[in-house]
């Protein structure tokens, strides 16, 4: 693969080395174009535009996410974000005082408040410890579920770590107790190989501004055909029945779909936004991304290893991340994230460490100036 024709495609890397990949990604010409031509179309014709339909782009968002995630398109839902996949999940699951559910230690906070209304009725909430590796999180894991375990709901990557979470351990073990797997997949997916029917993934959501590459505020939501019955949609609206361009009369039956939690008018201008970055990905081939990315994070691991860097990732070597989390020993990782910031290179603090990410539009040459800039 010659990636110098996508490292063109950004017009970021003329401004700052974006570093910052799993917070959010810049958008490329290819994006700009397509939504630029559907503007036109709009602006010419209105919903009668010939640019992009909306039948059309949703059909072909999910048929590129199913092929990825392995699952059928109608399990999945357009939405805005994963605070609101997590919430559609939490509150329309069916839980018993004295019920419990295990989230993560220092989790981000989209899976964390939407199960706190639980706490109020009666059901515990217990967190498990991170670990510092998959094997060590998995031993805290396993003694915390007991008879009353009734959910598990973790990320699929740590965010201030980056460590990947053994999500087929996880759910094979769920499967086996009748315990409910939910997944945030904001860190995961696009970044990490995930087969949710093969880790038994009972719910998921993530948004598509991060590994994915596509607008903010856009998400998705996974919901298996067979606990479709399971979850209680929490708002009813349009789109959320059958026959739904059909206003009159009134419907009394829901899609039998995923797509009864997408309920009313989306954005289509950020389906069409997103449909051009995934178009882009599967072109690339997802495995070709994915590989990339952890040439990528490996090569800017070792480099701050070699300037005396303590990475994360180290800890946890047989579990490829995109994610490089660091720190200098004695050293003040803020002052360090203000001495990127004024090199034009957009890095994050997380838990006092320094976390950066490359997605497939940054070159080898601007990681080697990034070690650059963190020996000094």
């Amino acid at each position: 693969m010659k990636w110098q024709s996508v490292y063109d495609l950004y017009p970021v890397n003329q401004e700052f080395i974006w570093l910052n990949n799993c917070g959010t990604v810049p958008a490329g010409s290819h994006v700009i174009q397509d939504v630029t031509r559907f503007f036109n179309g709009y602006a010419q014709k209105g919903i009668f535009t010939e640019t992009a339909s909306y039948a059309q782009v949703r059909r072909k968002i999910k048929s590129v996410l199913a092929n990825l995630l392995n699952c059928r398109p109608e399990e999945l839902a357009l939405i805005h974000h994963t605070s609101e996949g997590m919430n559609f999940i939490s509150h329309g699951l069916d839980l018993q005082p004295d019920d419990e559910m295990i989230l993560l230690e220092n989790e981000y906070p989209s899976n964390v408040y939407p199960w706190l209304h639980w706490k109020q009725k009666g059901v515990k909430l217990r967190t498990v410890p991170m670990g510092n590796t998959p094997s060590e999180f998995m031993d805290g894991l396993t003694p915390l579920i007991n008879s009353r375990t009734r959910l598990i709901a973790l990320s699929a990557v740590h965010w201030c770590t980056g460590m990947p979470l053994p999500l087929d351990e996880i759910g094979a073990l769920c499967h086996d107790k009748g315990i409910t797997f939910v997944v945030d997949g904001a860190q995961g997916v696009g970044m990490q190989p995930i087969d949710v029917k093969r880790a038994h993934i009972s719910y998921m959501a993530f948004p598509t501004w991060k590994w994915l590459m596509g607008p903010v505020g856009m998400g998705v939501l996974y919901v298996p055909m067979k606990n479709l019955e399971r979850l209680k949609p929490v708002f009813i609206g349009s789109e959320s029945v059958i026959q739904d361009e059909e206003y009159l009369p009134y419907k009394d039956q829901l899609k039998p779909t995923a797509d009864r939690f997408t309920f009313s008018t989306a954005n289509f201008n950020d389906w069409v936004y997103f449909l051009s970055a995934l178009e882009q990905l599967e072109k690339i081939g997802f495995d070709t991304v994915i590989n990339r990315i952890f040439e990528l994070s490996a090569y800017l691991a070792k480099g701050l290893t070699q300037i005396g860097y303590q990475v994360m990732a180290e800890q946890f070597s047989d579990h490829p991340t995109g994610i490089v989390v660091c720190a200098k020993p004695d050293t003040d990782s803020e002052k360090i994230i203000e001495h990127l910031n004024k090199n034009k290179i957009v890095a994050v603090l997380r838990l006092n460490r320094i976390r950066l990410a490359p997605h497939i539009f940054i070159s080898e040459q601007q990681l080697d100036r990034v070690i650059d800039v963190m020996a000094r």
